[in-house]
């Protein structure tokens, strides 16, 4: 073969790898095709984009695009002021209320988390994230993951991206409108839920909130809205409130219940905690709450009070159970009253999406100039982030669903090719719980039989393993396919 003839053979493979490691994955286009941006071609760039962090969850931007140009281009795209971030997640919002309306019931579990970047003190337009030292900066998250009663996540319903100004707030709280504080937040979340509800009027949607939610006028703005828009409360209370006509407290009251049922749930590991199984005891009773002072002129709220309180031993170390749980729902069984257990349970998967936007996307990590273009990328992340759990619970609730319907064709091959140790992969493509094994194990799962099931930690390490491989399938799959020269 000639050098001229080699050279132009050696420029045939990359350009053919470069135009199918370019390609956006039918998930990125459809999960952005209602992203209200100002050019088309931003629509192409936020999916392509959507699809090479996905790919490499924990790369940083330049590693995770496949080539310069990309790069170039993913910046471009950050840097753009006139790309709103709020209309990425939106795109991603509309999406997931598809998915919502074709199930009967959806939690829609709120949470903040604060995203650290105090190392990177340059960054325009970052705030304050504690009251201890002003050097400790970054944005505040407040996110709403729509989970099914299972435990599958659909996506986010609400996102919101604040930044704190100035300290001692906290001591004025009491002085400021509702609007003006920082809970706000929670009220926002079930205002989204709210103008969500009328759109998928089959789907019954339950708004679930931590402790730090346990707010009087939540409850009062659930009651707020009519029938066509109401959507559920579920909150874990901090509070002892005072009960209408009634000489107990709220909890007393509960306490004073006869045990109405017994029920196990698992408890995840938390440090050097291993997971167990806890028995609960279930009390529950009808209570009408009375308005703070501050609010006397509103009448009592009915709702629903439940208490699950662990009665099997408990490990050395390990906090005991005890979830006190106010509802709209109402809980006139135990079975009922069970069921909105299980439901609260659900709730700390919002914290492991969180965790898996810091940990496994690294957002904390991204170097930007601004606190708006980190806004953009995170919220690029948090799609990934979520489909990086949705993947794991999926290989739990759908084991037998094809892999196909989460990874493109190149990348599925890759990895059977591998698996298989042959160079023609299977005509149809594995289930979602044994591939999603072989991906762990990329990442360093052992697949014991002690193991369980692979979590987020070892899928994510496995997806950046399982790019490289899917590059070097498609170079000699594009190989294959050009002519060879005399």
């Amino acid at each position: 073969m000639s050098r001229r003839a080699h050279r132009k053979e050696s420029s045939v493979v990359p350009s053919a790898f470069q135009r199918a490691s370019t390609q956006p994955a039918d998930w990125a286009i459809n999960e952005f095709a209602h992203a209200q941006l100002p050019d088309q071609r931003h629509h192409r760039r936020l999916q392509i984009m959507a699809t090479a962090f996905a790919r490499k969850p924990t790369a940083p931007v330049p590693q995770a695009c496949p080539n310069m140009g990309e790069a170039k281009g993913a910046y471009r795209f950050l840097e753009n002021d006139r790309i709103r971030p709020m209309s990425i997640r939106q795109a991603h919002h509309e999406a997931t209320l598809e998915r919502v309306g074709a199930h009967p019931v959806v939690l829609a579990v709120q949470d903040t988390t604060t995203l650290n970047y105090s190392t990177h003190p340059k960054t325009e337009g970052l705030g304050l994230l504690g009251s201890h030292s002003p050097k400790t900066i970054g944005l505040l998250l407040h996110s709403t993951l729509a989970i099914t009663p299972s435990g599958q996540p659909l996506g986010f319903l609400h996102n919101a991206v604040c930044v704190r100004r100035g300290r001692g707030l906290a001591a004025t709280r009491h002085k400021r409108e509702l609007a003006q504080k920082e809970s706000h937040k929670w009220i926002e979340s079930l205002e989204a839920c709210q103008g969500l509800a009328p759109r998928c009027p089959k789907t019954r949607l339950v708004n679930v909130t931590d402790r730090e939610g346990d707010l009087y006028d939540l409850f009062v703005q659930a009651a707020s809205v009519p029938s066509e828009s109401k959507v559920d409360l579920l909150v874990r209370a901090r509070h002892d409130r005072k009960l209408e006509d009634q000489d107990r407290t709220l909890w007393e009251e509960v306490g004073h219940q006869p045990v109405a049922a017994s029920m196990t749930v698992l408890v995840g590991r938390r440090g050097d905690q291993p997971s167990r199984i806890a028995k609960l005891n279930i009390r529950f009773c009808s209570v009408y709450l009375k308005p703070p002072k501050r609010k006397a002129s509103q009448p009592p709220i009915q709702l629903w009070a439940i208490e699950a309180e662990e009665c099997s031993p408990v490990p050395k170390g390990a906090a005991r159970i005890d979830w006190r749980l106010l509802t709209t729902c109402p809980v006139t069984h135990a079975q009922e009253a069970i069921e909105k257990v299980k439901w609260y349970a659900q709730r700390w998967q919002i914290e492991v999406t969180h965790k898996v936007l810091k940990s496994g996307c690294q957002i904390e990590q991204r170097q930007l100039e601004t606190a708006q273009r980190l806004e953009r990328v995170l919220s690029v992340d948090l799609v990934v982030a979520w489909r990086i759990l949705a993947l794991c619970k999926a290989a739990r609730e759908t084991p037998d669903d094809p892999i196909s319907n989460w990874l493109p064709k190149a990348q599925w091959q890759a990895l059977c090719a591998y698996v298989y140790r042959r160079t023609t992969p299977p005509k149809t493509a594995p289930g979602v719980h044994e591939a999603v094994r072989w991906i762990a194990q990329l990442g360093g799962f052992l697949a014991r039989r002690s193991d369980g099931e692979p979590g987020t930690k070892t899928l994510w390490r496995g997806l950046q393993h399982l790019s490289a491989m899917t590059d070097m399938w498609q170079v000699f799959h594009q190989s294959e396919r050009r002519p060879r020269c005399g």
